[in-house]
């Protein structure tokens, strides 16, 4: 008796079959003839996944949006969100598939998500592509996050459509190589994910997202008097540790809109995003955040906004009495900014070798990072530096110009050895001269300064030599005027 072979991606796809209303039923676009450009073989062997049944034409269909997997719907996820301030009431995968989601033998479910599929019926223009130099950016940012430490989506593939897009280039219209990106994540539920349920008035709807929510994300909640509150409460306390993560290694969203807030905690979206090199509060990337918004410094305040949006939105669930509901809602809320301090004093005492209860750590810190900003210094070098002052190199990032006297005063506080700090700095992440460096090579046909890129990110507490370059900040020219684009 023959057996039937086993499909190459095994999905189910509860978001589309328990949610009826989030989503418009879609299939990808036909692309003419799909390549893999990198396959993410660590994360595929943790997923459960067949790494040479991936490279397979049949999975590279899957992976390319021409066929759908088998046994599920793929889906086109409905969502709101404020752009900026300003709300829009339908945005949703423009040029973005839901394919399913892998449950693992812990139980746990993961989606599986394609960007540059082609349109949607929520696509609000453009042709529902996507360009290889973008979704190498978005591999290589959530790679490095990963290696990092902080929550993230993760990239699985990136596939070449073998078909050419037309985007702007340096100030002019080109021609430009398409691709597809493969992401998985906790889910793809959003802060805009509830503002889109709540705008439909539809209370069984926001329930129904609600519960499943919670089923993935915060199930402890489901046992709790309110589980629409403990929800709130659990997306708070994710976020405030998320930024948090964020601001430590001096990483700049971009584009923090409520549809790009996780109901996870995990990081999405890398358009715009980069990392700082002097460290400066005021630092700006995005080419369309003119007024600074999203900058570096904004980002915990800005999360703050984006929760009380979410609140909004969960509100008639905190209880039949609206007064009482906002008051509960507003309590959960105020907790951030507590939270948030609390993990970035946790985080950054950790990189300065402070015992976790040092009382004179946010003071430390905070004269460290004023200094840093008024000296110009890397953020990255310069934390990365500490572990050179603990052992009394000569180093001139941190000498003089106050930083001998901060010294003074951080040194006998310390109760970790240089080589803790060392596993806590990171000496490489992704520079920004480098990642464009990157992805216009690969643009162009050659991957190798890609590939090279992303060993080195990937392992980034790990000094090694020859490779000085990749810890060297840009030069100043450059850093000047450097802006980073959605890749719409």
């Amino acid at each position: 008796m023959s057996v039937a072979a086993r499909p190459v991606l095994e999905l189910d796809d509860s978001f589309a079959r328990e949610l009826v209303g989030l989503h418009q039923p879609w299939q990808g676009e036909h692309v003419t003839d799909p390549a893999l450009v990198v396959l993410n073989e660590g994360l595929a062997t943790d997923l459960g996944l067949d790494v040479e049944a991936l490279r397979s034409p049949e999975a590279l269909s899957v992976l390319a949006g021409n066929a759908a997997p088998e046994g599920v719907v793929t889906v086109a996820q409905a969502y709101a969100g404020h752009q900026f301030g300003g709300y829009s009431p339908r945005l949703g995968d423009g040029r973005a598939l839901l394919l399913g989601e892998i449950v693992g033998d812990d139980g746990i479910r993961r989606d599986l998500h394609l960007k540059g599929s082609g349109r949607t019926p929520f696509a609000r223009g453009g042709d529902g592509r996507a360009a290889l130099g973008p979704m190498l950016r978005e591999y290589v940012m959530g790679e490095a996050m990963h290696a990092l430490g902080i929550p993230t989506t993760r990239m699985l593939a990136v596939v070449a459509t073998g078909e050419s897009i037309v985007r702007e280039v340096d100030g002019r219209r080109a021609q430009v190589p398409g691709a597809v990106l493969t992401r998985v994540a906790s889910s793809h539920l959003r802060v805009g994910t509830f503002q889109f349920a709540a705008a439909t008035g539809d209370p069984d709807l926001l329930r129904a997202l609600t519960d499943y929510a919670v089923a993935r994300h915060a199930p402890d909640a489901a046992g709790t008097d309110n589980a629409a509150l403990a929800l709130f409460e659990h997306v708070v306390g994710a976020q405030a540790a998320l930024v948090a993560r964020w601001m430590e290694v001096g990483f700049v969203h971009g584009v923090m809109n409520t549809d790009n807030v996780t109901i996870s905690g995990e990081t999405i979206d890398y358009g715009p995003c980069a990392f700082m090199d002097a460290h400066d509060p005021a630092t700006v990337f995005s080419s369309i955040d003119h007024g600074g918004r999203y900058a570096y410094g904004n980002q915990p305040a800005i999360t703050t906004w984006n929760l009380a949006r979410l609140a909004e939105a969960l509100l008639p669930q905190f209880g039949d009495d609206t007064d009482n509901a906002i008051e509960l809602a507003t309590a959960t809320l105020q907790t951030f900014p507590e939270r948030f301090q609390s993990a970035w004093t946790s985080a950054m005492s950790s990189k300065l070798g402070l015992a976790p209860d040092d009382a004179a750590a946010d003071a430390l810190v905070a004269d460290l990072l004023a200094l840093m900003q008024t000296n110009g210094i890397d953020h990255t070098g310069g934390l990365r530096a500490l572990s050179a002052l603990l052992r009394g190199e000569q180093r001139s990032e941190l000498a003089g110009n106050g930083f001998d006297e901060w010294a003074g005063r951080w040194r006998p506080r310390v109760v970790d050895t240089p080589d803790d700090l060392d596993r806590r700095n990171p000496i490489y992440v992704p520079r920004n001269h480098l990642v464009e460096e990157a992805l216009a090579a690969a643009t162009a046909g050659d991957l190798v300064p890609f590939e090279q890129l992303l060993a080195v990110v990937t392992d980034p507490f790990t000094e090694r030599p020859g490779l000085e370059r990749y810890a060297l900040p840009a030069a100043a020219d450059f850093a000047l005027g450097y802006r980073t684009f959605c890749g719409t």
